[in-house]
């Protein structure tokens, strides 16, 4: 018992100190590197989630150099990570654009037009989250 009491006594300790590592069930290190905190979209609106059988969608996005997407909105939060490339997104209603690398974290606007342009050389790989009502589609095209 002493000796599990000590152990967590030494985590607590390196948790208040570091909280970038952990330590699995064999004693093997563990790193855990924080990539985001946000409590707004990219354009300082809330965060705010559905409010009924809320449905997690997890997709990736391979965006060729130079193509832009349509303009579009989201009904829903949709959070994606830069894993490749730059990517441009501008709020075509304020005129406010982002640019976002390799390794950002984007929360992206919810119920505001814009697109999204890859500006760099190479492609654009997103992880894309969304969190919907169930049976919900997050993406409207504008006509």
């Amino acid at each position: 018992m002493r000796k599990i009491l000590v152990s967590v006594l030494l985590l607590t300790a390196a948790f208040s100190v570091n909280p970038a590592w952990a330590l699995d069930s064999s004693g093997t290190p563990v790193v855990v590197t924080p990539l985001a905190s946000r409590t707004t979209t990219a354009s300082g609106q809330p965060i705010t989630l559905p409010q009924k059988n809320v449905q997690v969608l997890a997709s990736t996005y391979d965006i060729a150099p130079g193509a832009t997407l349509p303009v579009h909105r989201h009904s829903f939060p949709r959070y994606a990570y830069v894993q490749a490339g730059t990517l441009k997104v501008t709020n075509v209603e304020s005129g406010n654009s982002n640019t976002y690398k390799t390794g950002d974290f984007i929360v992206e606007m919810i119920g505001q037009w814009h697109q999204a342009t890859n500006i760099g050389d190479g492609p654009v790989k997103l992880l894309v989250i969304d969190q919907v009502e169930e049976g919900a589609k997050n993406t409207e095209l504008r006509q």
